[in-house]
Formats: C-alpha cells, structure tokens, sequence
C-alpha cells in the first residue's frame, strides 16, 4: 500500500496547493476538498488532505473554529464548550509535525494527577491515575479481595488494547470481509459482553466497579450495554496518561488552525452547509444557507453523520443511509451543561471531577433505556483553573458542570426547564464539594440537547451519534467513505471508529486509506 503522506521535506510550498512528490507536474492543477466543519475531526482532516496536494477550504456554521471544542469567553472567563480530557497526545502531535513544526512551540500539554477524582454520594472519593502504588493502595483499603482483581482486570484492558486498538483500531471497516477478518480478535476480547461486565468479572465492590466502567460516558455510551472493547481505555490512559492544554482546549484548536493559515488554508466562518450537491451518484460540491453553490472533487464531512446524510444529501442518492434506518439507531446520551465563574477559589476541587449522585444503574437505565430526565443526575466536574489561572479573573475560578442525560428522544422541553435543572446542580454542588457556591457564582451560561441539534446539527441533539454499542461500532458505523455518495467522505465522532478526542482524530488519519491520491484526477 502507498503511504499517504510523504516526508515533510515534500510538503509543497505551504500554500496549501503544494503537490507532494512526483505529483507536481508541470500544468497539473491540484483536486479541491471542501471541509465541512472545524471540529478536531475537520481540522485534522484538512491538515492531511493539504499535505496529500489536495487544494483545500474549511465551511463552519459557527462564527469560530472548534465544533464541539468551540470556547465561550464571558465576563472575563473562559469556558471549553467540550472536550476537556486529551489522551494520545501524540495523535495532536503526528499534525504538526506533518506540517514541519513542532507541537511543544504552539500547545502547552500538562499531564493530570490524578486523571480524575470520583466523588461518591456518601462524601467518599477515589482518585484514579496510572499510579499504580497509590491505585492498589486505595482498592486496599476499599475492598482488600479487589487488589487481585484490579490486576486480572489490567491484563485484559491490555489484552483489548492491543487486539482492539493496535490491531484494529486504524482499519476503516468498510466491507463484511473486514468485519470476518477481525472476528477472532473479537472473540479473543469476548467484544459481545458490556464493559461494566467485563469490570464485575473481576471487581467486586460496587463503587470500584463504577470507577472502573465509568469510562464510556464520556462518550456517551451506557456501561452497561456498550462493548468491553471500550476497557483499551485503561491501558491507553495508563501508558500515556490524561493531559490538559495550558488556555484550555481551544489552544489545541487554535494551534491547528495556525497550521492550516500557514498552509495557505482558509476557513469561512458563518457558512452553514444547508445540501451536498451530488450528480450521477458523486459528490459536486455544496451549496450553502443563502444559495450560494461551491464545486469540489471531494467533500468531507466533520457535521454530525446522521444528521449529514439526513438533512444535507436528498432522499433519492440515499440507498444505504436511509431515512428509515437513520431513525432506527440508538443515539449516544445528551448533554447538560453548565458553564459558570466563581468570584472565589475553590482549592480542594481538582482539575477533572465526577460527582456522582445516589444511583448509577437505574440513572443510566432513564438516560438510555427509558429516555426519561430524572431528578437526580451524576456530573463531571472540570475547573481548569485548577492548572491555569488564566482562564479565569485573578482570585476567581472557571468551571463547567455536565450532566449526562437523555438525548431529544426523551421529548423533555429544555426551554422551559434548563433554568431549574441548572439550579438543582446548582444546590447538589454546593450541598458537596462547592461549598455556599450560589452566593459566589458571577457568570452563568447553560447548554442542553436542544442547542446540540439547533446549535450544532446534531440529529436529536445527542453529544455523540449512535451509541458505541458493538453492533454500532467498526463496520456497523457510518463509514469514512460513504456508503451512498462518491466522493463524500466523513470524520468525527459520529463516524468510524467514534467519539473521543483520540478517537476523532483517528477518523481524520483512515482518509489515508480511504482518499483517492491527488494523481487519480490528473
């Protein structure tokens, strides 16, 4: 197989046209791809598609960079719209280097210690991290019969990591015969068990078995039903440990972008693609809100996958991604989340936390089997000043608060109840771990699923597509290279191989099996 990606002596002359290799022949004009959204996927994806030759623009909705990743700035502090928690660092890094620079120049990685706190309903935590000293003290003390358990569990978080990730984890399924092919790494990883069964096979206690499933939330996927495949999380976490961006996540995207400006990629902003124009079975190009067409070899789609196929390409190219089948998904969980500043710090709160309310199954159960919002919740708890001040006024604090809950199948009209929603997070974090905090809260800002969908296109505003469950996972996932339409193209976490930051910029590294190379349209 030819390599993608030639060596970053033959980047072309950063213009973003610059052929690699033999490629630039004398009259050859370079094929163009249009992007559609800069999130992590969309950003990686043009950065790689300007390296390959192809002449390359970016269309955002918003009125900035970042999709999910966008940054709200209020009042003096700085809030990360998503994506908070970074791991594989290196997968960031892979981009700069491809463009001939050096990631350490442009983000400020900090590694977390620990990775995160998880903060019982009885006032009880466990601080999870790659320490394994203080990880076997804890369970120690906890649930002595667990210390052996926590081992066995280790060695078959392995055991994923390398069948599912090394092995599997860049294969752009894209036939039956690549799902036959990897059914024995399947089998070897037992992949049809849920990955809070694979936990209590060898974790007895019920909160060590939450603090060692909890993972797939992050994701939007259920514990209980989503694919033990899902426990390589451990092992990547532990080998290359949890990281935070000094300016928050939107300096990751910030340093991409600076990428694509010095490979003479631009970005339009306010430009909703509204239809992917598609003639004789093949993607043309894209037509945006106020009419206005753009022709393109290939587009790639960095927009939600369901609601990409489901509002931007017309019924009749859809054999595969059908109306039909796109209903008949189980969607990821939705998201609440509360973005507020503090006029006071909150020294005891650690960088990534999870307050966990009274229940853990039955809460799962309303959020993704009877789609139902309950009054209580569990939240993930992020104070990124807790590593950089900066984010926020001198002496003060910058958080958010997400609560996992049912995604617009739930029919819960947010509108009329996000205010009491957010006030009841309000009470339960004063009520444990942020202390007389309504008395300090000085910015205030909410998002719920209803804004994932009008906001962001989301299809019925769930944070993360389907649900990673196994037979929604691989080649079962809406596919980098689309099943229906020739030259449409699809990265982020709603395509393979899913949600994550790791995950997402995987998605933007398969078009390097998937892309036709610039030659092919010579």
């Amino acid at each position: 197989m030819t390599p993608l990606f030639k060596s970053v002596d033959h980047l072309g002359d950063g213009s973003g046209t610059g052929m690699p290799g033999s490629a630039a022949t004398p009259g050859f004009k370079a094929p163009t791809a249009l992007v559609i959204g800069t999130g992590f996927g969309g950003l990686a994806a043009a950065i790689r598609l300007s390296v390959k030759g192809y002449r390359v623009q970016m269309l955002e909705k918003l009125d900035a960079p970042g999709g999910r990743a966008y940054v709200h700035k209020q009042d003096g502090f700085t809030f990360d719209a998503g994506p908070t928690i970074i791991t594989l660092p290196h997968l960031i890094e892979e981009l700069f280097t491809l463009c001939g620079q050096q990631m350490k120049d442009h983000v400020d990685l900090r590694l977390m210690a620990p990775f995160y706190r998880i903060r019982f309903d009885d006032g009880t935590h466990f601080d999870y991290s790659n320490d394994d000293k203080a990880m076997l003290e804890q369970i120690g003390s906890i649930s002595p019969e667990d210390v052996q358990g926590f081992k066995d569990l280790m060695k078959a978080s392995e055991q994923c990591f390398q069948l599912g990730f090394q092995e599997l984890g860049m294969i752009p399924f894209e036939s039956l015969g690549d799902v036959v092919k990897a059914l024995p790494n399947l089998a070897r990883m037992q992949a049809w068990r849920s990955i809070y069964s694979m936990v209590a096979q060898h974790i007895k206690h019920p909160k060590l078995r939450i603090v060692m499933s909890f993972h797939p939330l992050l994701i939007g996927g259920n514990p209980y039903s989503v694919t033990c495949v899902y426990a390589l999380i451990h092992s990547l976490e532990r080998r290359w440990g949890v990281h935070s961006a000094m300016g928050g996540t939107g300096a990751i995207v910030q340093g991409l972008v600076k990428l694509l400006e010095g490979r003479g990629v631009p970005i339009r902003y306010n430009a909703a693609v509204t239809r992917i124009r598609v003639q004789a079975g093949r993607a043309t190009g894209v037509e945006l809100a106020h009419g206005e067409f753009i022709a393109a070899d290939i587009v790639v789609s960095n927009g939600d996958a369901a609601w990409t196929y489901r509002h931007l390409v017309e019924p009749q190219h859809r054999k595969h991604w059908t109306d039909k089948r796109i209903a008949r998904g189980k969607y990821s969980s939705g998201l609440f989340v509360w973005y507020f500043g503090t006029n006071r710090q909150y020294h005891d709160v650690p960088h990534h936390m999870m307050v966990l309310g009274p229940r853990y199954k039955g809460l799962l159960q309303d959020i993704f089997k009877n789609h139902k919002l309950s009054k209580d919740f569990s939240l993930y708890l992020y104070r990124p000043t807790a590593t950089d001040p900066s984010l926020a006024p001198e002496g003060c604090d910058s958080f958010y608060a997400l609560s996992v809950v049912p995604n617009l199948s739930s029919e819960t009209d947010w509108p009329a109840i996000s205010e009491q929603y957010r006030d009841a997070i309000a009470t339960a974090l004063q009520e444990s771990v942020l202390p007389d905090l309504k008395n300090h809260v000085v910015s205030s800002k909410v998002t719920t699923p209803q804004d994932f969908q009008d906001r962001l296109w989301s299809y019925r505003g769930a944070g993360f597509g389907l649900e990673p469950i196994l037979l929604q996972s691989a080649w079962f996932r809406p596919h980098n290279r689309s099943e229906d339409v020739q030259g449409l193209y699809m990265v982020g976490a709603s395509s393979q191989p899913g949600a994550g930051v790791p995950s997402v910029l995987m998605s933007a590294k398969m078009l390097q099996e998937v892309v036709p190379d610039v030659t092919s349209f010579a």
